[in-house]
Protein backbone atom coordinates (compact mmCIF):
# COMPACT_ATOMS: atom_id res chain seq x y z
CA UNK A 1 0.00 0.00 0.00
CA UNK A 2 1.04 3.58 -0.71
CA UNK A 3 2.10 6.13 1.95
CA UNK A 4 -1.16 8.95 1.25
CA UNK A 5 0.22 11.40 3.38
CA UNK A 6 0.80 14.72 1.86
CA UNK A 7 4.23 16.40 1.89
CA UNK A 8 5.09 19.83 1.61
CA UNK A 9 8.26 21.81 0.79
CA UNK A 10 9.35 24.71 2.63
CA UNK A 11 11.88 27.06 4.13
CA UNK A 12 12.92 26.78 8.16
CA UNK A 13 11.53 30.08 9.38
CA UNK A 14 12.05 29.93 12.80
CA UNK A 15 14.06 27.11 14.87
CA UNK A 16 15.70 27.19 18.15
CA UNK A 17 12.98 29.18 19.95
CA UNK A 18 11.28 25.71 21.03
CA UNK A 19 12.47 22.57 21.28
CA UNK A 20 12.04 19.97 18.91
CA UNK A 21 10.10 22.26 16.48
CA UNK A 22 10.48 24.18 13.94
CA UNK A 23 8.12 26.16 12.03
CA UNK A 24 8.10 26.15 8.49
CA UNK A 25 6.92 28.85 5.36
CA UNK A 26 5.44 27.70 2.56
CA UNK A 27 4.68 29.78 -0.33
CA UNK A 28 2.28 29.51 -2.74
CA UNK A 29 1.02 32.01 -5.88
CA UNK A 30 -2.20 32.07 -6.50
CA UNK A 31 -4.28 33.85 -9.47
CA UNK A 32 -7.35 36.47 -8.42
CA UNK A 33 -10.18 34.41 -10.38
CA UNK A 34 -11.77 37.61 -11.35
CA UNK A 35 -9.01 40.53 -11.77
CA UNK A 36 -6.62 37.85 -12.84
CA UNK A 37 -3.53 39.53 -10.41
CA UNK A 38 -1.02 37.09 -9.28
CA UNK A 39 -0.24 37.19 -5.58
CA UNK A 40 1.73 35.28 -3.06
CA UNK A 41 0.39 33.52 0.18
CA UNK A 42 2.71 32.58 2.68
CA UNK A 43 0.99 29.42 5.18
CA UNK A 44 3.43 29.20 8.40
CA UNK A 45 3.27 25.34 9.79
CA UNK A 46 4.43 24.11 12.94
CA UNK A 47 6.66 20.59 12.59
CA UNK A 48 8.21 18.05 14.70
CA UNK A 49 11.58 18.16 14.19
CA UNK A 50 12.80 15.63 17.04
CA UNK A 51 16.85 15.70 16.22
CA UNK A 52 16.97 19.56 16.39
CA UNK A 53 18.85 19.25 12.98
CA UNK A 54 17.27 22.17 11.08
CA UNK A 55 18.12 25.64 10.86
CA UNK A 56 16.96 29.06 9.82
CA UNK A 57 16.84 29.16 5.98
CA UNK A 58 17.21 25.35 5.48
CA UNK A 59 15.30 23.91 2.38
CA UNK A 60 12.82 21.07 4.17
CA UNK A 61 10.09 18.54 3.57
CA UNK A 62 7.44 18.12 5.90
CA UNK A 63 5.11 15.29 5.83
CA UNK A 64 1.65 14.82 7.63
CA UNK A 65 1.64 13.22 10.39
CA UNK A 66 -0.87 12.34 13.56
CA UNK A 67 -1.39 15.12 15.81
CA UNK A 68 1.75 16.26 18.17
CA UNK A 69 0.64 18.83 19.97
CA UNK A 70 -2.41 21.33 20.10
CA UNK A 71 -0.77 23.04 16.66
CA UNK A 72 2.21 20.28 15.33
CA UNK A 73 0.53 17.99 12.80
CA UNK A 74 3.27 18.06 10.56
CA UNK A 75 6.77 16.43 10.80
CA UNK A 76 10.23 16.88 9.22
CA UNK A 77 10.91 14.11 6.92
CA UNK A 78 14.25 15.80 4.94
CA UNK A 79 16.43 18.78 5.05
CA UNK A 80 16.66 19.22 0.85
CA UNK A 81 19.62 21.62 1.18
CA UNK A 82 21.21 24.03 4.04
CA UNK A 83 20.08 27.87 3.62
CA UNK A 84 22.72 30.19 3.44
CA UNK A 85 25.52 30.31 6.30
CA UNK A 86 25.61 32.81 9.02
CA UNK A 87 21.83 33.49 8.89
CA UNK A 88 20.75 33.53 12.32
CA UNK A 89 16.96 33.37 13.86
CA UNK A 90 15.87 37.05 15.28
Amino acid sequence: MQNLRRRITGTVASAGKMDKTVIVAVARTMVHPLYRKVSRRVVRYLAHDAENAAKVGDKVVIVESQPISKQKRWALERILHSGPAGKTAE
